[in-house]
């Protein structure tokens, strides 16, 4: 299954509380404070891997929580950090802020690692506010929270070449000869319902040149109202640096027409005016 959208809330988690506490040992009649900090709350991290191609993870488990830091102890011990949260996200995400729609970052390449959530400072212990003319302080600090977020991850996928072009022209049988892609292939319209990637190659062993070709679903008069599958796969021929619109030339030599009336190779020149116009708005 195919997602590429998805909303999350992350917390961070909060700091420990510092602690208030006063040595007290045999034969140390003057001890003085002791209490420890608290321990600092994890982070939540986000990083880019090869290994994911889709955000389906996050569309059903949307809420992550990084560990509390511990709390401060006597005899000057620091509480424990919180343990961080990594998320894993397919390289080509960008992540929104969902409050204000500002773009966070964009995982363009692999291995990128953010903090997208900051755990919170751990209290400051009784023993840190000593000094000469205070020297049994009653004073500590609670933990700060950590942050909470909304976010809005949006998938592009990242490839050299995409296919376009309309239903049941052979964007799909094209890309499973030229790749090891295995799409689904069949003779009626829109077997394709999620984009394809499949890596070529070539030349020889030693030159060997290897680009990612992606299909797309096919597009059809009025998919900008919903008609089909929609627009809503545009978003991955962004990033593409070379557009292949796929055409049927059969139809074309038999001077086939729509049932609409609308002569294909206008059509074809619709659709190449709608991409335009889908790109040059997104970007």
């Amino acid at each position: 299954m195919f997602i590429d959208e998805a909303k999350i809330r992350v917390k961070a988690g909060d700091g420990g509380n510092g602690c208030m506490a006063f040595r007290r040992e045999k034969f140390v009649p003057r001890g003085g404070p002791s209490g420890g900090d608290g321990g600092k709350g994890g982070d939540v991290i986000m990083e880019s891997s090869e290994r994911h191609n889709t955000l389906i993870h996050f569309r059903f488990n949307p809420e992550y929580k990084a560990q509390r830091g511990r709390h401060g102890e006597g005899s000057n011990k620091t509480g424990r950090e919180g343990v961080d949260v990594l998320l894993k996200v397919p390289v080509g995400t960008i992540v929104y802020d969902d409050e204000t729609g500002e773009k966070v970052f964009d995982f363009s390449e692999r291995d990128q690692r953010i903090v997208i959530a900051r755990g919170g400072r751990g209290g400051r212990g009784n023993a840190r506010f000593a000094t000469s003319v205070h020297q049994a302080p009653r004073e500590h600090e609670p933990g700060r929270p950590g942050e909470e977020h909304t976010y809005r991850l949006e998938l592009k996928l990242l490839a050299d070449v995409g296919l376009v072009g309309y239903p049941n022209v052979g964007k799909s049988t094209l890309i499973s000869r030229i790749s090891a892609a295995r799409p689904k292939i069949a003779d009626y319209p829109f077997t394709t319902l999620e984009p394809n990637l499949g890596v070529v190659a070539v030349g020889e062993a030693k030159d060997e040149v290897s680009f990612v070709v992606a299909d797309i679903p096919g597009l059809i008069e009025g998919a900008h109202t919903g008609a089909g599958l929609g627009t809503q796969f545009l978003r991955h021929i962004e990033r593409t640096r070379l557009l292949v619109h796929r055409k049927s030339m059969l139809r074309i030599r038999t001077g086939w027409r729509s049932s609409n009336g609308i002569a294909r190779s206008r059509r074809s020149s619709c659709m190449r005016s709608r991409l335009s116009r889908a790109r040059g708005s997104r970007n």
